[in-house]
């Protein structure tokens, strides 16, 4: 019933696709900073020629789905290769509050965005306990000797 040559390709399989994952979040990362860079120079461009305020909060808000997205891959090898529940959270309400702001013209959409918004903001409320309660173990855990 129990085939160790069958543990040991099954072994090798996660190791490869845990690998071909790893290296593609650092590509994926790589990419995500220079749009970053990128990003940061069309909002100086946009303060220094006066552009209009939407345009600039918007790419501020690119910005920082961007710096997000990096943050969670940063975790992502930080945490063991998990990725923390918040950061998708973070993406959300920023990707909404986006939304809102670059389409403004129709008061529902924005009212049903609002709600995600508040829909997201509560989630954060109650994994935060969670998160407090986890951190505390680790820290914890770290002090026992």
């Amino acid at each position: 019933m129990f085939d160790l040559n069958d543990l040991k390709s099954k072994n090798w399989f996660v190791k490869f696709s845990q690998a071909l994952l790893n290296v593609s979040l650092v590509i994926l990362g790589l990419i995500l900073s220079y749009c970053l860079v990128r990003e940061l120079y069309f909002i100086i461009r946009g303060v220094i020629l006066g552009n209009n305020v939407h345009s600039v909060l918007e790419n501020v808000l690119v910005f920082f789905l961007y710096f997000v997205f990096i943050s969670m891959i940063v975790k992502y090898f930080c945490e063991n290769y998990h990725f923390p529940l918040r950061y998708l959270i973070y993406v959300g309400i920023t990707g909404s509050i986006r939304f809102i702001l670059v389409n403004h013209e129709n008061a529902l959409d924005n009212f049903i965005f609002s709600l995600a918004i508040l829909a997201l903001v509560i989630s954060y409320i109650l994994l935060t306990p969670g998160l407090k309660r986890t951190h505390e173990e680790r820290e914890s855990n770290d002090q026992k000797p």
